[in-house]
């Protein structure tokens, strides 16, 4: 049996947004959310931080609620996911973002089932390259053997930062692909967090529609159904690689 974990990646010194992930809506912080509706998915939840001290709030949230955390350096992302697969002896890792509170557990789940299915340590499967899911459930699924490969070859700021351009990018020249999409594109909604208009949104969709017990479909159909809430952070503008 294949050992699969789900590793959040989180720091506390956001450029845009500093210390979103522990700002609270309803009472409990984002990361809060954030953990809970990974859990949903039946896998083990780790949680990547840095070593430096802004982040140690981090760690005391991960030791309040028994979560495995790691920490490695800020800018090398790809480094602190190495480690905590090798800390944890993961074969396959799903790689999520901590500003994404509203992550679909039931929808990681079956996206590692097909992963699974397909028995291939090559594989990269995803919703991030051919997006039509609203930004804010993301999710990325590769093998020990990628992100080792990745580890050792990838060489650029860019590429370490990013964790997984080297492999999606195909460097290797010996990467399969598989894209989850849905029959309607919704790449234009945004439930990341990335500024005080995204987390408006978010404080919204949880305190007044209870978001954070609904589906992916379901949060898909209530945006659908309220353009103006839409509209609170359509502006945004996605940082680029």
């Amino acid at each position: 049996m294949k050992k699969v974990g789900i590793i959040s990646q989180a720091r506390m010194t956001s450029t845009r947004l500093p210390g979103k992930v522990l700002r609270p809506i309803g009472g409990r912080p984002l990361l809060a959310y954030h953990i809970e509706r990974l859990q949903a998915s039946g896998l083990p939840v780790y949680l990547a931080i840095t070593t430096n001290a802004t982040d140690d709030p981090l760690a005391d949230f991960a030791e309040a609620r028994s979560l495995p955390v790691t920490r490695g350096p800020e800018a090398d992302v790809l480094a602190r996911y190495q480690q905590c697969a090798a800390a944890h002896e993961l074969d396959v890792i799903v790689r999520v973002t901590s500003d994404c509170p509203l992550l679909d557990g039931g929808l990681i789940t079956q996206a590692v089932q097909t992963y699974l299915a397909a028995d291939n340590p090559r594989l990269y499967l995803s919703n991030v390259l051919e997006r039509s899911y609203p930004r804010g459930f993301d999710f990325e699924v590769f093998s020990w053997e990628l992100l080792e490969e990745a580890h050792q070859h990838a060489t650029t700021a860019s590429d370490r930062e990013h964790v997984t351009p080297y492999i999606h990018q195909n460097r290797s020249g010996r990467v399969d692909f598989t894209h989850v999409t849905r029959p309607t594109d919704r790449n234009a909604y945004r439930l990341t967090v990335d500024t005080a208009e995204d987390f408006e949104l978010i404080r919204r969709l949880i305190e007044e529609y209870q978001a954070d017990t609904l589906g992916a479909e379901e949060l898909i159909t209530l945006l659908d159904a309220h353009p103006e809430l839409v509209a609170l952070n359509a502006h945004i503008e996605q940082k680029k690689l």
